[in-house]
Parts: structure tokens; C-alpha cells; sequence
């Protein structure tokens, strides 16, 4: 299963379009199962963007953020093939990443 799922366009007037999908049941720790008894909070912490390696965003998230978060961001200075790559890590200490090349659009 793949962790996330992503593509990277490069538009005409040079912005790169990042759009991606993180599969994680992002819990909570408020929610009860079946047997009333609560689920405990299992959510992503840190996402850190990076552009050739080079870090373009890092956010800090909570049980704010919902299952499976979609996001898309901006970025200018990407060209077509360049690399970029997402790494997650959860509050269990469990970690997801990926990569793309940028493409044109």
C-alpha cells in the first residue's frame, strides 16, 4: 500500500501545482468503538516537504486534520524533473513518505 499518492505539475507561468493524498485513519482519541471504548489518538504530527532535498514546507498537525488529508501547495523555482518528496510521521512514531518528478502541465 502505498503511503502517499501524488503529482506535481508545472504550470506555464513557472508555479508548481502539489497535490497529494496521505492514506492514515488519523484518529482523535475522542471517538468510541463497538464496545464504547475510546480509540486512542493515533494522527500525523510533522509533514516536511522538500525540493531536491531542500526543505520548502514543514507543518505540525493535530487530530484536527481529517482521515486520509488531501492538501496541495504552491511552489515556485521547480523545474520539469525535478524531485519532490513528502515525509510524515505519526504520534505512534510510524512515518510515510513519497516522491515525484515535476512535470509540465
Amino acid at each position: 500500500m502505498d503511503n502517499i499518492k501524488m503529482r506535481a505539475k508545472l504550470s506555464s507561468d513557472g508555479v508548481t501545482e502539489v497535490k497529494m493524498i496521505m492514506n492514515h485513519p488519523m484518529e482523535t482519541g475522542r471517538k468510541k468503538d463497538d464496545f464504547g471504548q475510546l480509540i486512542h489518538a493515533y494522527f500525523i504530527q510533522l509533514v516536511t516537504a522538500k525540493l531536491n532535498d531542500k526543505i520548502v514546507l514543514e507543518m505540525q498537525w493535530g487530530t484536527g486534520i481529517s482521515k486520509n488529508p488531501y492538501l496541495t501547495f504552491y511552489l515556485k523555482g521547480a523545474v520539469v524533473d525535478d524531485k519532490i518528496s513528502i515525509d510524515w510521521i505519526d504520534n505512534l512514531g510510524k512515518t510515510g513518505n513519497g516522491e515525484i518528478l515535476v512535470v509540465a502541465a
